[in-house]
């Protein structure tokens, strides 16, 4: 085992990972896998662990070559991972399949903070780093086993100026679009460990900045308001996600097609034209808004019938959302019950960001109460499953950490993977590296010596040109859409 942190740069040249993000990759299927055609995660060495045979209680488990045994495992349960049965039996305690599955779509999500430019002093601010091309790799992440067939873009006029990021200078990337997430494919190599083609399907949040909550009208209106087919008129949505979603700005290069046709469009051309011959299953992963987002765009592709076949073989589609927030009313949930939308929830307890909108009427409230609010505009249910964790359990962490901190995906990934099942001692399973909790706010304990908020991007992306100036660096462009 490694040992330490003592080299790892403080400068953001690589994001971070543990073995365990090396992905023991699931699968089974039912027809079987031909490919069609004949990627480290953000890695820093795991601190040094105590044995399990050393009866000290050590918060972290020695991991012993299980990886091909979870391969073969996962291979012949990829549909129960992907909520075949409501993953009935699975959550307490949990099962360690699952848990390694949650943990990589939560990478997955991760990503999409790791890449996007954040700084307002950047010309760049609002957009992805890398091209997609580029993507995995330039986050250490080359054995991710995917890659990048369309960025997502949407537009910035809306109201929701807390999640939107533009830059403060005169000449920028785009003035009116915002990068916000990214459809990839699993190559031949993952996709035979998986037994199937896997379209993964991320979308961006919010790291830090919980600002965005009170952005929400915290009113809902129908979904079928905006052209997305509903039988159903009373089945409603946030009114501001609907608008993120749906809204597009036909003077704008990337956001001439709304966020919404560019997943639909992507995904019927890999459904029906790049892969139509194999075993696919679509899973959508997002965290904050971002699951919010995954969870609009899930229903969307169930109920156009995006992922049915010619032949009438629908391919399975699941949602894996993280500190998401309530997206729609309580037809809303009930439709997505009825359309067979699996969709599976990994919330803290300590988080504010799942408890809105709908503070009041929810589906915690007594069932009078929401019969009584059903038809009002503020009245919320959450949809699925859901996994409730609590940073308070995890010694690693501080227990008086800020909301924020309560709100970080890397503390989530964290409590994913020590938590066992209600009750249980917290076990970090995988082993997976406590310092990236503090990658993006400060939550570990002092003892552990990790600073706060790491990661920076070298030299706020300065270089020197040929004249010995410094300079921000240009980038290559975005590729244009499909």
């Amino acid at each position: 085992m490694a040992t330490s942190l003592s080299n790892t740069a403080l400068t953001f040249t690589k994001p971070l990972t543990h073995p365990q993000n090396h992905f023991p990759f699931p699968a089974i299927s039912t027809r079987r896998f031909q490919p069609s055609n004949p990627q480290n995660l953000n890695r820093i060495t795991p601190p040094r662990v105590l044995s399990e045979t050393n009866k000290s209680l050590s918060p972290i488990k020695t991991k012993l070559g299980e990886t091909k045994q979870n391969e073969t495992q996962l291979h012949d349960r990829w549909r129960e991972i992907l909520g075949e049965d409501e993953w009935a039996g699975l959550l307490d305690p949990i099962d360690p399949l699952l848990r390694n599955e949650l943990i990589r779509y939560g990478v997955m999500a991760q990503a999409c903070y790791d890449a996007f430019d954040f700084d307002p002093y950047s010309k760049y601010c609002g957009s992805c780093r890398f091209t997609r091309r580029t993507f995995f790799d330039r986050l250490g992440m080359s054995d991710s086993g995917y890659d990048i067939t369309r960025y997502l873009y949407a537009t910035s006029n809306i109201n929701l100026p807390n999640f939107f990021n533009k830059s403060r200078w005169p000449k920028v990337w785009s003035k009116n679009a915002n990068w916000i997430g990214y459809i990839s494919v699993s190559n031949d190599e993952t996709s035979r460990k998986l037994g199937r083609r896997d379209i993964c399907v991320a979308w961006r949040g919010t790291v830090t900045r919980l600002e965005w909550v009170a952005d929400l009208m915290d009113f809902l209106r129908p979904i079928s308001s905006d052209k997305i087919p509903c039988p159903d008129p009373t089945v409603r949505v946030e009114s501001g996600f609907l608008d993120l979603y749906t809204d597009k700005d036909p003077s704008c290069k990337y956001c001439k097609s709304s966020a919404r046709e560019q997943i639909l469009t992507e995904l019927n051309r890999l459904i029906n034209e790049v892969y139509p011959n194999e075993e696919i299953s679509i899973t959508i992963t997002g965290h904050s808004l971002g699951g919010a987002l995954a969870l609009l765009s899930g229903y969307d592709i169930v109920e156009t019938g995006t992922n049915v076949r010619a032949d009438t073989t629908a391919v399975p589609v699941c949602v894996f959302t993280f500190a998401g927030p309530r997206v729609g009313n309580g037809r809303f949930k009930k439709r997505l019950d009825l359309l067979g939308l699996k969709v599976l929830r990994v919330v803290n307890v300590r988080d504010i960001v799942p408890k809105a909108p709908g503070f009041l009427f929810n589906e915690k409230a007594h069932p009078v109460l929401m019969k009584v609010g059903e038809s009002l505009p503020w009245s919320y249910s959450h949809a699925g499953v859901e996994l409730a964790l609590d940073h308070k359990n995890s010694p690693f962490l501080r227990p008086d950490g800020d909301l924020s901190c309560a709100h970080n995906l890397e503390a989530l990934l964290h409590l994913l993977d020590g938590y066992e099942g209600r009750g249980e001692r917290f076990v970090l399973a995988n082993g997976r590296d406590y310092a990236l909790v503090n990658k993006a706010c400060d939550f570990l304990k002092d003892e552990y010596e990790i600073p706060p908020n790491w990661r920076q991007d070298h030299n706020k992306g300065m270089v020197r040109n040929k004249e010995g100036r410094w300079v921000q660096e240009d980038r290559t462009l975005h590729d244009d859409h499909h």
